[in-house]
């Protein structure tokens, strides 16, 4: 993996380690040699995570709206910033240009880009390996409640495990190292649980 995209947080968060967490990670990248790949704001725990990558010597690519370079949040000092026009522009150029994708905490437009690239993974569009970095336990609510959709057959247990979980970014990436992407097809498990269906009435 050369490239990791980076989804978090625009906003620091209420503990502190949330921040450590994003300094962690962007160093950690940098000495493995991983260009951090996310979306170009300066503050935050983006900001964060893109300051410690470029100060240990790594490379650090943004992709932001142009609106949001206009209201000056954008971080001019990376080694490349590309502005784009919409946010669906945005994702899908984060996507092209990474090899794995990270979630640190963060809230809804994290959580949204989160679910839009596992969903991309669900569907085959990518093979990509997509993990939690579950700092403080952010996470365990929805990791519970990820469990319940395949609970209640609304997810196929082998596109749970597409989601890789650690709180240390090294042990993390250790799993995306050796990540094996499903080879299950959505629309075999739905027809086959509708035939199951079926054949209880």
């Amino acid at each position: 993996m050369k490239h990791i995209c980076v989804f978090c947080g625009s906003s620091p968060g209420l503990k502190k380690e949330y921040m450590e967490a994003a300094s962690i990670l962007g160093t950690t990248l940098a000495e493995r040699k991983i260009t951090l790949v996310y979306g170009g704001a300066s503050v935050g725990l983006m900001g964060q995570a893109a300051r410690s990558c470029l100060e240990k010597g790594g490379e650090v690519i943004g992709v932001i709206t142009r609106n949001f370079v206009e209201q000056e949040v954008a971080f001019t000092k990376l080694t490349n910033l590309y502005v784009v026009e919409t946010m669906h522009e945005r994702k899908a150029k984060m996507a092209e240009l990474s090899d794995g994708f990270i979630a640190l905490p963060g809230g809804l437009g994290t959580l949204e880009e989160l679910f839009e690239i596992l969903t991309w993974s669900q569907l085959g569009i990518h093979t990509k390996p997509c993990g939690l970095l579950n700092t403080c336990g952010y996470y365990d609510d929805m990791i519970r409640f990820l469990d319940l959709t395949v609970d209640q057959q609304f997810v196929e247990p082998v596109h749970r495990q597409m989601i890789q979980i650690d709180d240390q970014p090294d042990k993390l990436l250790d799993k995306f190292e050796v990540y094996q992407p499903p080879q299950a097809n959505k629309a075999d498990w739905v027809r086959q649980l509708t035939e199951q269906a079926n054949a209880k009435q």
